[in-house]
Protein backbone atom coordinates (compact mmCIF):
# COMPACT_ATOMS: atom_id res chain seq x y z
CA UNK A 1 0.00 0.00 0.00
CA UNK A 2 2.88 2.36 0.70
CA UNK A 3 4.27 1.61 -2.75
CA UNK A 4 0.83 2.18 -4.28
CA UNK A 5 0.46 5.55 -2.56
CA UNK A 6 3.92 6.59 -3.75
CA UNK A 7 3.23 5.50 -7.32
CA UNK A 8 -0.02 7.46 -7.40
CA UNK A 9 1.93 10.61 -6.56
CA UNK A 10 4.42 9.81 -9.32
CA UNK A 11 2.05 9.02 -12.19
CA UNK A 12 -0.88 11.29 -11.27
CA UNK A 13 -0.29 13.84 -8.54
CA UNK A 14 -3.65 15.58 -8.96
CA UNK A 15 -5.52 12.27 -9.02
CA UNK A 16 -3.68 11.18 -5.87
CA UNK A 17 -5.11 14.22 -4.09
CA UNK A 18 -8.59 13.43 -5.40
CA UNK A 19 -8.72 9.80 -4.28
CA UNK A 20 -7.22 10.76 -0.92
CA UNK A 21 -10.68 12.18 -0.16
CA UNK A 22 -12.24 8.71 -0.31
CA UNK A 23 -13.00 6.44 2.66
CA UNK A 24 -10.09 4.08 3.36
CA UNK A 25 -11.54 0.94 1.74
CA UNK A 26 -12.41 2.89 -1.40
CA UNK A 27 -9.05 4.66 -1.41
CA UNK A 28 -7.29 1.30 -1.64
CA UNK A 29 -9.56 -0.07 -4.39
CA UNK A 30 -9.81 3.10 -6.52
CA UNK A 31 -6.09 3.77 -6.23
CA UNK A 32 -5.33 0.24 -7.33
CA UNK A 33 -7.79 0.47 -10.22
CA UNK A 34 -6.12 3.68 -11.39
CA UNK A 35 -2.66 2.11 -11.43
CA UNK A 36 -3.93 -0.93 -13.33
CA UNK A 37 -5.59 1.35 -15.89
CA UNK A 38 -2.37 3.33 -16.13
CA UNK A 39 -0.44 0.16 -16.98
CA UNK A 40 -3.00 -0.59 -19.72
CA UNK A 41 -2.70 3.00 -20.94
CA UNK A 42 1.11 2.76 -21.02
CA UNK A 43 0.83 -0.22 -23.37
CA UNK A 44 -1.47 1.75 -25.67
CA UNK A 45 0.68 4.88 -25.75
CA UNK A 46 4.06 3.20 -26.22
CA UNK A 47 5.35 4.12 -29.71
CA UNK A 48 8.07 1.44 -29.62
CA UNK A 49 5.46 -1.35 -29.55
CA UNK A 50 3.80 -2.68 -32.70
CA UNK A 51 0.03 -3.11 -32.78
CA UNK A 52 0.54 -6.87 -32.48
CA UNK A 53 2.70 -6.41 -29.39
CA UNK A 54 0.18 -4.02 -27.86
CA UNK A 55 -2.60 -6.53 -28.38
CA UNK A 56 -0.54 -9.39 -26.97
CA UNK A 57 0.51 -7.47 -23.84
CA UNK A 58 -3.03 -6.16 -23.32
CA UNK A 59 -4.45 -9.67 -23.52
CA UNK A 60 -1.80 -10.96 -21.13
CA UNK A 61 -2.57 -8.16 -18.69
CA UNK A 62 -6.24 -9.17 -18.65
CA UNK A 63 -5.17 -12.77 -18.02
CA UNK A 64 -3.04 -11.62 -15.07
CA UNK A 65 -6.05 -9.93 -13.49
CA UNK A 66 -8.01 -13.15 -13.98
CA UNK A 67 -5.23 -15.03 -12.17
CA UNK A 68 -4.20 -17.00 -15.28
CA UNK A 69 -0.80 -15.42 -16.04
CA UNK A 70 2.33 -14.46 -14.14
CA UNK A 71 2.75 -10.71 -13.44
CA UNK A 72 6.51 -11.04 -12.91
CA UNK A 73 7.20 -12.45 -16.38
CA UNK A 74 4.82 -9.88 -17.92
CA UNK A 75 6.70 -7.02 -16.22
CA UNK A 76 10.08 -8.51 -17.09
CA UNK A 77 9.21 -8.65 -20.78
CA UNK A 78 7.33 -5.34 -21.13
CA UNK A 79 9.45 -2.94 -19.04
CA UNK A 80 12.64 -3.22 -21.17
CA UNK A 81 10.63 -2.44 -24.32
CA UNK A 82 9.35 0.92 -23.07
CA UNK A 83 10.97 4.00 -24.58
CA UNK A 84 11.85 7.20 -22.76
CA UNK A 85 8.54 8.70 -23.92
CA UNK A 86 6.73 6.52 -21.37
CA UNK A 87 8.33 8.48 -18.53
CA UNK A 88 10.30 7.14 -15.60
CA UNK A 89 7.27 6.78 -13.32
CA UNK A 90 5.35 4.71 -15.88
CA UNK A 91 8.41 2.52 -16.40
CA UNK A 92 8.75 1.96 -12.66
CA UNK A 93 5.05 1.17 -12.43
CA UNK A 94 5.20 -1.45 -15.21
CA UNK A 95 8.34 -3.00 -13.71
CA UNK A 96 6.50 -3.34 -10.40
CA UNK A 97 3.31 -4.85 -11.80
CA UNK A 98 3.55 -7.79 -9.32
CA UNK A 99 3.37 -5.36 -6.38
CA UNK A 100 0.29 -3.67 -7.83
CA UNK A 101 -1.35 -7.07 -8.39
CA UNK A 102 -0.65 -8.08 -4.78
CA UNK A 103 -2.79 -5.12 -3.68
CA UNK A 104 -5.49 -6.14 -6.19
CA UNK A 105 -5.64 -9.60 -4.63
CA UNK A 106 -6.25 -8.08 -1.19
CA UNK A 107 -9.50 -6.51 -2.40
CA UNK A 108 -12.89 -8.16 -1.91
CA UNK A 109 -14.52 -10.18 -4.69
CA UNK A 110 -16.94 -7.45 -5.82
CA UNK A 111 -14.10 -4.93 -6.08
CA UNK A 112 -11.88 -7.33 -8.02
CA UNK A 113 -14.67 -8.23 -10.46
CA UNK A 114 -15.45 -4.56 -11.15
CA UNK A 115 -11.79 -3.68 -11.73
CA UNK A 116 -11.15 -6.77 -13.88
CA UNK A 117 -14.13 -5.88 -16.09
CA UNK A 118 -12.93 -2.28 -16.40
CA UNK A 119 -9.38 -3.11 -17.43
CA UNK A 120 -10.61 -5.77 -19.87
CA UNK A 121 -13.02 -3.41 -21.66
CA UNK A 122 -10.47 -0.58 -21.64
CA UNK A 123 -7.64 -2.72 -23.02
CA UNK A 124 -9.74 -4.23 -25.82
CA UNK A 125 -11.15 -0.85 -26.78
CA UNK A 126 -7.80 0.89 -26.84
CA UNK A 127 -6.26 -1.75 -29.08
CA UNK A 128 -9.28 -1.57 -31.42
CA UNK A 129 -9.03 2.21 -31.80
CA UNK A 130 -5.24 2.14 -32.13
CA UNK A 131 -5.64 -0.01 -35.24
CA UNK A 132 -7.63 2.71 -37.03
CA UNK A 133 -6.03 5.78 -35.44
CA UNK A 134 -4.91 8.51 -37.83
CA UNK A 135 -4.68 12.28 -38.16
CA UNK A 136 -7.95 12.25 -40.15
CA UNK A 137 -10.02 11.85 -36.99
CA UNK A 138 -12.89 9.54 -36.06
CA UNK A 139 -15.78 8.99 -38.45
CA UNK A 140 -18.60 10.52 -36.42
CA UNK A 141 -19.90 11.42 -32.97
CA UNK A 142 -21.15 7.86 -32.43
CA UNK A 143 -17.59 6.59 -32.88
CA UNK A 144 -16.33 9.30 -30.53
CA UNK A 145 -18.87 8.10 -27.95
CA UNK A 146 -17.60 4.52 -28.33
CA UNK A 147 -14.00 5.63 -27.91
CA UNK A 148 -14.82 7.73 -24.84
CA UNK A 149 -16.78 4.85 -23.31
CA UNK A 150 -13.88 2.42 -23.68
CA UNK A 151 -11.32 4.75 -22.12
CA UNK A 152 -13.44 6.66 -19.57
CA UNK A 153 -17.13 5.78 -19.51
CA UNK A 154 -16.30 2.31 -18.25
CA UNK A 155 -14.29 3.95 -15.46
CA UNK A 156 -17.46 5.76 -14.40
CA UNK A 157 -19.29 2.42 -14.31
CA UNK A 158 -16.49 0.92 -12.25
CA UNK A 159 -16.49 3.74 -9.72
CA UNK A 160 -20.25 3.33 -9.35
CA UNK A 161 -19.81 -0.40 -8.72
CA UNK A 162 -17.15 0.32 -6.09
CA UNK A 163 -19.31 3.00 -4.46
CA UNK A 164 -22.26 0.56 -4.37
CA UNK A 165 -20.08 -2.07 -2.71
CA UNK A 166 -19.13 0.53 -0.11
CA UNK A 167 -22.65 1.77 0.69
CA UNK A 168 -26.05 0.05 0.75
CA UNK A 169 -27.66 3.45 0.29
CA UNK A 170 -25.73 4.03 -2.94
CA UNK A 171 -26.49 0.46 -4.03
CA UNK A 172 -30.20 1.29 -3.95
CA UNK A 173 -29.56 4.05 -6.49
CA UNK A 174 -27.36 1.96 -8.81
CA UNK A 175 -29.73 1.92 -11.80
CA UNK A 176 -30.07 5.70 -11.81
CA UNK A 177 -26.37 6.30 -11.18
CA UNK A 178 -24.88 4.01 -13.84
CA UNK A 179 -25.89 5.93 -17.00
CA UNK A 180 -24.99 9.24 -15.36
CA UNK A 181 -21.56 7.91 -14.37
CA UNK A 182 -20.87 6.77 -17.93
CA UNK A 183 -21.82 10.20 -19.28
CA UNK A 184 -19.66 11.87 -16.60
CA UNK A 185 -16.63 9.79 -17.60
CA UNK A 186 -17.23 10.50 -21.29
CA UNK A 187 -17.45 14.22 -20.58
CA UNK A 188 -14.12 14.23 -18.76
CA UNK A 189 -12.54 12.31 -21.64
CA UNK A 190 -13.94 14.77 -24.19
CA UNK A 191 -12.27 17.63 -22.32
CA UNK A 192 -8.97 15.72 -22.50
CA UNK A 193 -9.45 15.17 -26.24
CA UNK A 194 -10.15 18.85 -26.88
CA UNK A 195 -7.37 20.10 -24.60
CA UNK A 196 -4.76 17.67 -25.94
CA UNK A 197 -5.71 17.66 -29.63
CA UNK A 198 -2.45 19.24 -30.76
CA UNK A 199 -0.28 16.95 -28.65
CA UNK A 200 -2.24 13.96 -29.99
CA UNK A 201 -1.82 15.20 -33.56
CA UNK A 202 1.95 15.42 -33.08
CA UNK A 203 1.81 11.69 -32.22
CA UNK A 204 -0.08 10.98 -35.44
CA UNK A 205 -3.61 10.62 -34.03
CA UNK A 206 -6.78 12.70 -33.89
CA UNK A 207 -9.88 11.80 -31.86
CA UNK A 208 -12.12 14.58 -33.24
CA UNK A 209 -15.20 13.41 -35.22
CA UNK A 210 -15.15 14.28 -38.91
CA UNK A 211 -18.94 14.59 -39.28
CA UNK A 212 -19.14 17.54 -36.86
CA UNK A 213 -16.58 19.53 -38.83
CA UNK A 214 -17.89 18.42 -42.20
CA UNK A 215 -21.25 19.97 -41.27
CA UNK A 216 -19.50 23.30 -40.58
CA UNK A 217 -17.53 23.20 -43.83
CA UNK A 218 -14.12 22.31 -42.36
CA UNK A 219 -11.95 19.34 -43.39
CA UNK A 220 -9.98 17.87 -40.47
CA UNK A 221 -7.18 16.99 -42.87
CA UNK A 222 -6.46 20.74 -43.05
CA UNK A 223 -6.10 21.00 -39.28
CA UNK A 224 -3.01 22.82 -38.00
CA UNK A 225 -2.14 24.52 -34.66
CA UNK A 226 -3.62 27.98 -34.27
CA UNK A 227 -6.11 27.55 -37.10
CA UNK A 228 -8.73 30.31 -37.02
CA UNK A 229 -11.03 28.96 -39.74
CA UNK A 230 -14.65 29.85 -38.78
CA UNK A 231 -15.77 26.33 -39.67
CA UNK A 232 -13.22 24.81 -37.30
CA UNK A 233 -14.20 27.14 -34.45
CA UNK A 234 -17.88 26.38 -35.00
CA UNK A 235 -17.20 22.64 -34.95
CA UNK A 236 -15.07 23.01 -31.82
CA UNK A 237 -17.89 24.86 -30.06
CA UNK A 238 -20.32 22.08 -31.11
CA UNK A 239 -18.06 19.58 -29.33
CA UNK A 240 -17.81 21.87 -26.30
CA UNK A 241 -21.63 21.86 -26.17
CA UNK A 242 -21.70 18.05 -26.19
CA UNK A 243 -19.06 17.90 -23.45
CA UNK A 244 -21.02 20.48 -21.46
CA UNK A 245 -24.07 18.19 -21.58
CA UNK A 246 -22.04 15.27 -20.28
CA UNK A 247 -20.71 17.39 -17.40
CA UNK A 248 -24.27 18.37 -16.50
CA UNK A 249 -24.93 14.64 -16.15
CA UNK A 250 -21.82 14.47 -13.99
CA UNK A 251 -23.37 17.00 -11.63
CA UNK A 252 -26.61 14.96 -11.57
CA UNK A 253 -24.51 11.92 -10.66
CA UNK A 254 -22.83 13.72 -7.78
CA UNK A 255 -25.97 15.24 -6.27
CA UNK A 256 -27.60 11.78 -6.42
CA UNK A 257 -24.96 10.50 -3.99
CA UNK A 258 -25.84 10.61 -0.27
CA UNK A 259 -24.95 14.02 1.20
CA UNK A 260 -23.22 12.36 4.15
CA UNK A 261 -20.71 10.72 1.77
CA UNK A 262 -18.67 13.90 1.64
CA UNK A 263 -15.42 12.17 0.69
CA UNK A 264 -16.95 10.47 -2.36
CA UNK A 265 -18.71 13.65 -3.43
CA UNK A 266 -15.50 15.72 -3.09
CA UNK A 267 -13.53 13.18 -5.13
CA UNK A 268 -16.03 13.64 -8.00
CA UNK A 269 -16.60 17.37 -7.61
CA UNK A 270 -12.96 18.37 -8.03
CA UNK A 271 -12.47 16.89 -11.53
CA UNK A 272 -15.92 18.16 -12.54
CA UNK A 273 -15.06 21.73 -11.54
CA UNK A 274 -11.67 21.62 -13.30
CA UNK A 275 -13.32 20.21 -16.44
CA UNK A 276 -15.86 23.04 -16.59
CA UNK A 277 -13.13 25.64 -16.07
CA UNK A 278 -11.07 24.03 -18.85
CA UNK A 279 -14.03 24.27 -21.22
CA UNK A 280 -14.31 27.96 -20.40
CA UNK A 281 -10.65 28.49 -21.28
CA UNK A 282 -11.05 26.59 -24.57
CA UNK A 283 -14.02 28.79 -25.50
CA UNK A 284 -12.10 31.96 -24.68
CA UNK A 285 -9.17 30.88 -26.85
CA UNK A 286 -10.33 28.44 -29.54
CA UNK A 287 -7.13 29.06 -31.52
CA UNK A 288 -4.89 27.69 -28.75
CA UNK A 289 -1.80 25.81 -29.95
CA UNK A 290 -1.11 23.49 -26.99
CA UNK A 291 -2.87 22.11 -23.96
CA UNK A 292 -0.75 24.29 -21.69
CA UNK A 293 -2.54 27.39 -22.99
CA UNK A 294 -5.95 26.20 -21.75
CA UNK A 295 -4.84 24.29 -18.67
CA UNK A 296 -6.38 25.57 -15.43
CA UNK A 297 -3.78 27.21 -13.21
CA UNK A 298 -2.77 25.65 -9.91
CA UNK A 299 -4.38 28.57 -8.12
CA UNK A 300 -7.61 27.97 -10.05
CA UNK A 301 -7.54 24.26 -9.17
CA UNK A 302 -7.15 24.96 -5.47
CA UNK A 303 -9.83 27.65 -5.50
CA UNK A 304 -12.28 25.23 -7.14
CA UNK A 305 -11.36 22.48 -4.69
CA UNK A 306 -11.87 24.72 -1.66
CA UNK A 307 -15.15 26.16 -2.92
CA UNK A 308 -16.67 22.79 -3.81
CA UNK A 309 -15.50 21.33 -0.50
CA UNK A 310 -17.25 24.09 1.43
CA UNK A 311 -20.49 23.45 -0.49
CA UNK A 312 -20.16 19.65 -0.71
CA UNK A 313 -23.29 18.83 1.31
CA UNK A 314 -25.65 21.29 -0.40
CA UNK A 315 -27.15 20.09 -3.68
CA UNK A 316 -28.75 23.46 -4.32
CA UNK A 317 -25.50 25.34 -3.78
CA UNK A 318 -23.63 22.94 -6.07
CA UNK A 319 -26.20 23.41 -8.83
CA UNK A 320 -25.90 27.20 -8.53
CA UNK A 321 -22.11 26.97 -8.56
CA UNK A 322 -22.19 24.79 -11.69
CA UNK A 323 -24.37 27.35 -13.46
CA UNK A 324 -21.93 30.10 -12.52
CA UNK A 325 -18.89 28.10 -13.66
CA UNK A 326 -20.57 27.08 -16.93
CA UNK A 327 -22.21 30.42 -17.71
CA UNK A 328 -21.81 31.28 -21.39
CA UNK A 329 -20.70 27.81 -22.50
CA UNK A 330 -22.39 26.51 -25.65
CA UNK A 331 -25.25 24.06 -25.18
CA UNK A 332 -26.73 21.47 -27.52
CA UNK A 333 -30.14 22.28 -28.99
CA UNK A 334 -31.65 19.47 -26.88
CA UNK A 335 -30.37 21.03 -23.64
Amino acid sequence: MAFQAEMLKGVARSFALTIAQLPSNLYEAVGNAYLLCRIADTIEDEPALSLEQKQAFSERFAEILAGRDDPASFAGELAPLLSSSAGSSAGILVANTPRVIRVTRRLNLAQRKAIHRCVGIMSCGMVEFQRSASTEGLGDVAQLDRYCYHVAGVVGETLTALFCDHSEEIEKRREDLLPLSVSFGQGLQMINILKDMWEDRSRGVCWLPRDVFRSTGFDLRALSPGVADPGFVEGLFDLVAIAHGHLENGLRFIVSLPTRETGIRRSCLWPLAIAVLTLRRICRKPTFRSGREVKVSRRGVWAAAILTSVLVRSNLALKVLFKLFSFGLPKTSAA
